[in-house]
């Protein structure tokens, strides 16, 4: 580095009158093939100034100023980084310039060097130093530790600031005194000399005035000293003085924070004592019972008229000084526990009158109702009524709501008493909710069934003995009522004639069983559901719905009771606010709800099964209707998980089971189909399913289940498309062909006609199977009726297919005009019809009446005929041109033989 400096120094910055004070060797970051030195430098003459050059090494191996900035335009100089030894050094003149030295010492030598530099030239206009270690830039500091390069550098600038004598530069103070000492003289600038001679005297004068007046203030010194220690005696007795009142001072703060201590404990006292005051108050309050209460909770008269409602706000206010919310620490008071004590004993016997009343009430309330509608027990279903219909109980509904918050607060405080009233009244209203509903299953049987009860006759014998009455049913149901799915009547199977059918329901009776059952279940739908509601608001069932649900109930049980009183109770939507099916409408009926409904409702899912299980067993196709009325009502009810939508859900899995069970009998049946009498003809299978289909679509029409049909709709056809074949090949007498011909006729016919959703390709498929059976059929049994003609001209066929030319056929000895002459002799037009008329017996005898399938045949084997005629016409014309042969009967004459033949049978 040394040599390098005094290259610089010699090469570049002689010539131009610097000094060279620091050097440092750089490159740019991320180039370090683009080196270069930053030189630091004083010029030599007055006025003395630094510049900071950038100095390259060019090609030819001279070195060249590329950049120079005056001292004074340096603005920032930023080390990057104060606590890490960096070699990156940005310098900020007109813009940041950004190199990194050769090495860090370097840097901070070179830092230094331009710290002496600004403290020197630049003192009140130094640049920023930022990023830079504190001992860098500290003019006093200890350089030791800086290093050898450090060191030496700074003893360069030494060097070259004192070379630059006793020169420095003044302040502004004295550049003004001097300003000022310059214009009192005339001849300062002009007459330098003068004015330097000028100056000195006036020293020389200043300097004897300075000691004349030294001299003089000697005894002015010593008056001083006096005044001094005579200040400093006073100044002792004003401290004395301020000690002592220092102490008066202290005692009075000693008392005043003594009385500021008293004063705050004595406010504290006050609130402690307001704060008791008001918790106090508060637990006054609430463990308050008036007087007035205590006495209707005491010896409540629930019997009384207008006496309910005070009863009501005694029991509230008992339950709410009970419920109070009493910290721990108060509930220890002996008043508060011995309060505690009195409420419980209030609750306990205003709990034993209320339970005993409501107790008694859900045991004589059934019994006064039918009284008071004029009913004997036995006899509460409205049978002359024109529509079925289940009895409403809203005024037992009615008679109980107003003690819905009695019944509240003894679920609240009293839970043993709650599950015993629970029991009661599901026990005393289960029972009859059973009688009417065992007499309305009764009802509904007998509007089925057609028969009739004389009005009156309440006896439970009575109604048994002609519950068996309606001719058709009473054959048909032997053993009563069993679990759903067992079925003792084999019912209407596709596969089996219908002679052999068992005793079914007609289609009118089979509508008249889906009016009544849709009735059924539309009857069961209000009734459940008023009594729903009336137990999540009675009982407080149901969290989620219980403030709003005593208003709605409010009015349901009058318009039920209007009904039943009218006698003619029966709309089909039942009537009243309660026929309402969504009046349980966005409440989740809960586990505890069901429990209740079916603790109520003891023998519905029974009665339900049985009366379904009665009507599964007497008419097979009942299980269709069953299936499509219980899904609609299951699809539709919005209460989905009331204990009817389960009820009706656990039915409506077992009519699906019966759906499919049926389907998979008719399914059966087509299997094992076998057809024994002597002539084939239309399947049972195929007869049988016209009314299948059509009963089945009158059941399943605009249903949401007739997807399920529709499915088994394409697995019966395919079954019959499988099984016409095989019955086909195991019948003796009857041709295969036949079979499948007037079989998959008639079978695209009934598709065709019943517009079956969905099938298609099944009606493409039974033509097509038709079309191939007539075909096959029409090729083996017409056959060829001109069999000599057709073998004589096989040959002809042979001859030229062998490479015997048409028009040289003739000369053939076997295929002569003479023998063809001789063949056609033998097929005049009256033995050509008697053939045909003994075709056209055969084919009668095959084909059936109930196929209608014979002028379809006998149209086609006429085709065929002609269609043979007109091949043998064409290989006469071509290969006996000119001979002037033909056949003894025309074109003409073959339709008039098959038209005679068709009409004379």
């Amino acid at each position: 580095m040394a040599t390098i400096r005094h290259s610089l120094q010699r090469d570049v910055f002689e010539p131009t009158e610097e000094r060279l004070v620091g050097v440092l060797y750089v490159t740019k970051p991320g180039k370090k093939k683009k080196t270069s030195f930053l030189c630091a430098t004083v010029n030599k003459e007055k006025p003395v100034y630094a510049t900071i050059h950038q100095v390259k090494k060019t090609d030819k191996d001279v070195y060249k100023k590329k950049n120079s900035w005056p001292l004074r335009e340096l603005q920032v100089i930023d080390g990057r980084d104060e606590n890490k030894d960096t070699a990156d050094l940005d310098l900020t003149f007109d813009r940041v310039y950004k190199w990194v030295a050769n090495s860090a010492p370097d840097k901070h030598a070179f830092i230094q060097v331009l710290w002496k530099l600004c403290c020197r030239y630049l003192p009140k206009q130094k640049p920023q130093f930022i990023n830079i270690p504190a001992e860098l830039i500290e003019e006093n500091s200890n350089l030791a530790d800086s290093g050898d390069v450090a060191t030496s550098a700074l003893d360069n600038v030494d060097a070259a600031l004192e070379d630059d004598g006793d020169y420095r530069a003044l302040s502004e103070k004295e550049q003004l005194d001097l300003e000022r000492l310059m214009e009192q003289c005339d001849s300062a600038v002009s007459n330098a000399e003068a004015f330097a001679e000028q100056l000195s005297r006036d020293l020389s004068v200043l300097d004897g005035a300075n000691i004349h007046s030294m001299m003089a203030s000697e005894a002015q010194v010593e008056a001083l000293m006096k005044m001094i220690d005579s200040a400093y005696a006073e100044a002792e007795k004003i401290e004395t003085r301020l000690d002592s009142y220092d102490e008066i001072l202290q005692h009075v703060k000693d008392s005043i924070e003594k009385m500021a201590d008293k004063n705050t404990s004595i406010e504290q006292t006050n609130a402690n004592n307001s704060k008791l005051l008001e918790e106090l108050d508060r637990l006054i309050n609430q463990l308050d019972l008036p007087r007035s209460y205590v006495k209707d909770l005491h010896e409540p008269d629930l019997n009384k008229a207008g006496s309910l409602p005070q009863a009501i706000q005694a029991a509230e206010a008992l339950q709410t000084v009970i419920s109070a919310p009493i910290p721990s620490h108060l509930s220890q008071l002996q008043a508060v526990q011995d309060e505690k004590k009195r409420f419980d004993k209030l609750r306990v016997r205003f709990s034993q009158i209320v339970s005993r009343h409501l107790n008694n009430l859900f045991i004589h309330l059934p019994v006064m109702v039918d009284l008071h509608l004029g009913n004997d027990p036995g006899e509460t279903l409205s049978l002359h009524a024109e529509q079925l219909t289940l009895p409403r109980h809203g005024s037992i509904h009615t008679e109980l709501l107003p003690y819905t918050p009695l019944m509240h607060w003894i679920r609240a405080l009293d839970h043993r008493a709650y599950q015993h009233l629970n029991k009661t009244y599901a026990s005393s209203i289960s029972k009859l909710y059973e009688r009417d509903i065992r007499l309305f299953f009764e009802e509904a049987r007998q509007r089925i069934s057609g028969g009739r009860r004389l009005r009156g006759s309440g006896s439970s014998q009575d109604i048994a003995s002609m519950s068996g009455v309606a001719g058709k049913l009473t054959s048909q149901i032997k053993h009563g009522a069993q679990t759903l799915g067992t079925r003792t009547n084999t019912g209407a199977l596709l596969g089996v004639d219908r002679d052999q059918w068992g005793s079914e329901l007609d289609m009118q009776e089979r509508q008249k069983f889906d009016e009544i059952f849709e009735r059924v279940l539309s009857e069961l739908q209000p009734v459940c559901l008023a009594e729903q509601e009336f137990c999540i608001a009675f009982f407080n069932l149901n969290a989620a719905g219980n403030e709003k649900a005593p208003s709605s109930l409010a009015s349901t049980p009058g318009s039920s009771g209007s009904e039943e009183s009218s006698g003619s109770a029966g709309t089909s939507s039942g009537g009243g606010a309660v026929g309402t099916p969504g009046s349980g409408h966005g409440r989740q009926v809960n586990r505890e709800v069901r429990s209740m409904m079916a603790a109520l409702f003891t023998t519905l899912e029974q009665q339900l099964s049985s009366f379904i299980n009665t009507y599964d067993r007497a008419d097979s196709y009942c299980c269709l209707y069953i299936y499509v009325r219980l899904s609609e009502h299951v699809l539709t009810a919005e209460d989905t998980g009331s204990f009817l939508s389960t009820t009706f859900g656990s039915c409506l899995v077992q009519a699906k089971r019966n759906f499919d069970r049926f389907m998979n009998s008719q399914l059966q049946s087509i299997q094992e189909c076998r057809v024994t009498r002597k002539k084939c003809g239309i399947i049972p299978f195929i007869t049988n399913f016209e009314e299948f289909a059509k009963t089945a679509e009158s059941v399943f029409k605009k249903s949401e289940r007739r997807a399920d049909l529709d499915k088994w709709y394409i697995r019966l056809v395919s079954a019959m498309f499988e099984y016409i074949p095989v019955v086909a090949s195991e019948h003796q007498r009857t041709p295969p062909e036949v079979i499948k011909m007037e079989n998959y006729h008639v079978l695209h016919q009934l598709m065709f006609q019943l517009k079956l959703p969905g099938m298609d390709a099944q009606k493409k498929e039974a033509k097509q199977r038709y079309q191939e059976a007539l075909g096959a059929y029409v090729t083996q049994y017409f056959g060829r009726p001109l069999e000599k003609l057709n073998q004589f001209f096989d040959g002809v066929t042979a001859k030229v297919a062998s490479g015997v030319k048409e028009s040289e056929v003739g000369y053939q000895l076997a295929f002569s005009k003479q023998e063809l002459r001789k063949v056609i002799r033998e097929y005049p037009g009256k033995e050509v019809k008697r053939g045909l008329d003994q075709l056209y017996k055969k084919v009668e005898k095959h084909l059936s009446e109930e196929g209608n399938l014979l002028q379809v045949v006998w149209r086609a084997m006429q085709e065929e005929f002609i269609r043979q005629y007109k091949l043998i016409e064409d290989l006469i014309h071509r290969c006996y041109p000119g001979a002037m042969i033909n056949l003894e009967f025309s074109i003409d004459d073959i339709l008039n033989y098959f038209s005679d033949i068709a009409q004379s049978h």
